[in-house]
């Protein structure tokens, strides 16, 4: 198969290096994912930072200052829940909370319950799981059980079309090629991310996700009793714009879009790849748990929050020359503007590799 890539314009992301290996194409052609028959490169990478900087071992394990994080969201949104309880929702001061504070708010949460589905918030697992119950609850829709098991198949399988939900589709890819489509996105990933997993690969429900249901079905329910529907629209409210034109949203898109002409910078297999994952390291981080950090993430996944960015500083030769967003609002406007920008520029992959081996 003729390897395809995203031939795009320099946006929110530095130049690249004028030496940089660039296959310059017709853009008319890059509209395609590009194909490659490599592993992801996160396995590769983990066992060379390891070999060069075992100290990074040290870092891995939970963050108990999680919970108290979590609380403090769950309680401020409960605050402004109550507060307009008696406002409609169309008032601007409703529409504004919603933006400023709830949007910030639910994305909190949303990284909350990522931290605690590689069991970052407690040592043991089964306490990370019942208390994402807790961090889902301004969410409004029951969803934390059933992001761990797609959020895990997405590092094992990362690139892997049909295993990676986080991938878009060929019918997306085709029905989103233009400004008007890819705003549409950005408007509503929120929802593409919660309804595309149940179109490309169904996984078994469990009973995590039978309570995940009750404690949220009960809080919602005491919510509409106690305060009313427009303290629960609120929270839906939080909720949708903090998957929409927000700037914490940015990071759906800065995470796994190559919307630069840069290719991985290694040695070895795969060295011909586009790059496949990318970091931010804006001020937003401290509001999302240093979710920015994302190749670092992806290299050791059993890292805290709050000692994520210590991988980059011990071992500096692996980032430093990898190119980094610098806007998660700059790059939302990038990829809706830029022509040569769309939801072809991802990596896929067909073989499942197992990142876990």
């Amino acid at each position: 198969m003729t390897q395809k890539r995203c031939n795009v314009t320099n946006g929110t992301f530095p130049s690249d290096r004028p030496n940089e290996d660039v296959v310059n194409e017709d853009v008319s052609k890059a509209h395609d994912f590009y194909w490659t028959y490599t592993e992801e490169p996160h396995k590769s990478r983990r066992a060379a930072i390891l070999k060069a900087h075992p100290e990074v071992a040290s870092l891995n394990g939970y963050e108990p200052k999680t919970k108290w994080v979590v609380l403090f969201v769950v309680f401020l949104q409960l605050t402004c829940a109550t507060l307009l309880s008696k406002t409609n929702p169309w008032n601007w001061k409703f529409l504004l909370t919603g933006y400023f504070i709830g949007a910030f708010c639910n994305q909190n949460v949303f990284l909350a319950i990522h931290e605690l589905s590689h069991n970052l918030g407690f040592k043991r697992a089964v306490h990370n799981r019942l208390f994402s119950f807790i961090a889902n609850l301004p969410v409004g829709a029951p969803y934390s059980a059933s992001f761990r098991p797609y959020h895990m198949e997405h590092h094992r399988f990362q690139g892997v079309d049909g295993f990676d939900t986080d991938l878009p589709t060929s019918l997306e890819l085709v029905l989103l090629d233009n400004v008007l489509g890819k705003a549409f996105f950005c408007t509503f990933q929120l929802f593409f991310y919660a309804f595309r997993p149940m179109f490309v690969r169904q996984l078994p429900l469990t009973s995590l996700h039978f309570w995940n249901v009750v404690v949220q079905f009960i809080f919602d329910f005491l919510i509409v009793k106690f305060l009313g529907w427009r303290s629960m629209a609120y929270f839906f409210l939080s909720s949708f714009m903090a998957g929409s034109l927000h700037p914490t949203a940015g990071h759906f898109l800065s995470e796994h879009y190559n919307v630069t002409r840069t290719r991985l910078i290694q040695e070895g297999p795969g060295k011909d790849t586009p790059l496949e994952t990318f970091s931010y390291y804006g001020p937003l981080n401290i509001l999302v748990y240093n979710a920015g950090y994302h190749i670092e993430h992806h290299d050791f996944p059993y890292v805290a929050w709050t000692r994520i960015a210590k991988v980059r500083e011990l071992a500096p030769e692996f980032y430093n020359n990898i190119p980094d967003c610098k806007s998660w609002s700059g790059i939302i406007y990038q990829f809706i503007t830029d022509s040569n920008v769309g939801m072809w520029c991802r990596v896929k992959r067909k073989q499942a590799y197992d990142a876990s081996n």
